[in-house]
This record gives structure tokens, sequence and C-alpha cells, in this order.
């Protein structure tokens, strides 16, 4: 058997984390194939913006060369939420609205680990609307996908929190009257370290900023336009070249390091902008929390587990 060896933790950036690894050193691994990433066959409705996601995580995982172990795939419930099923990876298919919750606990009990989130806009921004906060301003290192297609789909078209005023749907025959959420403007609003816009009819563009965010050490969040073209059609043309619309990417002059001028691009109307807004580099909760272990247990040096619980008990007295 080959003697056990060290590796650091895999994303740039982040803090040495060590653990150990049984996989000679002699023996490089073989590059990953499409074939050994993708799992089952996706069900969604034939044209859905998901797929091109999707496709376009394959690519990532197949181009950066994460290897199954190393990644973990977490989503909570709507139809962008079918993603864990989909990759050859570790993976969860939490409940609804709590993706992000179960995704920072893999990620400070695992920071080996890439942790990727794919959560829909009613299960980011309603029921999940508390947890995207807090999981965006204590800066947990992890990617967020929110695939945003305006309306609840896997229910059969109810108003969600993006949807547009004047949008008529099961919950709203009459059209919306309430404003929508602004995920850019919310993202940066709590804290997020990484805030950037896409669209699932621009691949490359996908690609790009999914390459960015896995980068960046910090909560990279992406909201990426998809089309739900069962119960929204057409909700981005305008966002679409092909037809007629029209891609902005952000200013190349624009200063990503600057909250407020981050926060007028998010406020610009529809289709706005598209890239990376904002990026800021700031402790992350991983690093945080792994600082305070080790003062802490810098003080117990020497003593069992159950010494230490002990010693706790005998305070408590």
């Amino acid at each position: 058997m080959s003697a056990p060896i060290t590796e650091t933790a895999p994303k740039a950036g982040s803090p040495a984390q060590i653990i150990i690894s049984t996989t000679p050193a002699a023996e490089p691994r073989k590059p990953l194939s499409k074939r050994e990433i993708v799992a089952d066959h996706p069900t969604w409705c034939p044209g859905c913006g998901d797929f091109a996601v999707l496709a376009l995580y394959y690519k990532l995982i197949e181009k950066r060369q994460l290897w199954h172990e190393r990644v973990t795939t977490v989503s909570g419930i709507g139809c962008s939420s079918r993603f864990p099923y989909f990759v050859q990876a570790h993976g969860a298919h939490f409940i609804h609205g709590r993706a992000l919750p179960f995704a920072s606990g893999v990620s400070l009990s695992r920071p080996d680990l890439h942790v990727f989130a794919f959560i829909g806009d009613g299960d980011a921004f309603s029921i999940g609307g508390n947890h995207f906060t807090h999981a965006a301003r204590k800066n947990v290192n992890l990617t967020c996908v929110v695939m945003d297609n305006e309306v609840y789909g896997l229910t059969k078209k109810q108003t969600s929190p993006t949807s547009p005023v004047g949008f008529k749907s099961k919950t709203d025959i009459w059209g919306a009257v309430d404003q929508p959420i602004n995920p850019m403007k919310q993202a940066i609003m709590a804290g997020a370290t990484f805030v950037a816009r896409t669209i699932s009819t621009n691949p490359n563009h996908v690609l790009q900023m999914m390459e960015a965010a896995l980068d960046h050490e910090g909560f990279s969040f992406i909201e990426c336009l998809s089309e739900c073209v069962e119960f929204y059609p057409g909700a981005f043309d305008g966002a679409n070249p092909r037809k007629g619309g029209q891609f902005r990417e952000v200013p190349p002059e624009h200063d990503r390091t600057d909250e407020a001028a981050a926060y007028k691009l998010a406020s610009e109307p529809f289709p706005g902008y598209f890239g990376i807004l904002y990026q800021v580099k700031r402790p992350t909760k991983n690093a945080l929390e792994a600082r305070i272990n080790t003062n802490f247990r810098s003080k117990v040096q020497g003593l069992a587990d159950w010494q230490i619980l002990q010693q706790t008990f005998d305070r408590m007295k």
C-alpha cells in the first residue's frame, strides 16, 4: 500500500486545509471525461434554459478537472433543483428554501470540497430569502447559482418573487402588483463578495461566470436568467440578440470593488448588464471559524475529547 500524501484545499486562495489521501503521487489520475460526470438523463421540458446551465456545469467540472470526491452539488425544491440527480458526484436534493444552510454546513465541515448550490428564484428569494441573506453576509465559501425564470414553473405557473409587475399567473390572474425582487441588488446589499449575472442563451458567458465564481474565495453568487418555455416563454427575449434583444456586458471601466457603482448597474431596467458587477476580498466564514477552533484547541492541548467535555461540565456547576 502506498504511503499517504497530503493535499491542500483546491479552491484558489482558500486557507490551507490539510487532508489525508492514499492516492500515490507517482500515478497521476486520468483526466475526467464528460461520460464520467453525467449521471441520470435530465427531465426538464424541451427547450428549458436549465439544460444549458447543466451542460456548462459538466463542462466546468471537465475543464477544471474537479474530481468526483471534490465536488458537492446541493439544491432545494424546484425545476432547477433536480441538478444533483444529473451529476456523477456527491450531492443532496434538500428541502424547499434550505439548500444554502445545507451547503453552508458542507462547506464549513469539508473546506476541501467545491460546493455548488443550484436553486430557483422562488427557492432563493421566497421561502429561502432569509437563508440567502445570511449565507451571503457570513461569506460562506461556496458558489450559489440562481436559475431565475421569474415564475414558479414546477407547480404550474404561480407568481414568483422576481415576476414583473403585471405578470398574470394562477395566483395573480389580474396581473402581479407587487414590486419584484432584484437578485443582484439583494446579493450586494446582503454582503456577497462576488456578484455576477448571465443568461442561459449565452453559453460562453455562463461558463466564464462559473469559472470566475469557482476561483473566488467566499460567497459567490450568479444570477442566471433561464427561460421557462412552458409557463413564461419569451421572458428574456429582450436580452437575447438572436431575438432582437440586447446583451450588454458590464463596461470594462467599471470598478468591481465599488459597491455603490455595482448597485447602480444592478438598478438598470431590464435587460440590464451582464458580467461581474461586484467582487471584493473579505475573510470567509470558513477561515474565521477555523481560526476560532485553532485558538481554543491550543488551550486544551493534550487533553482527550472527553476531558475537554468534562471541563465544560465542571464550569457549569
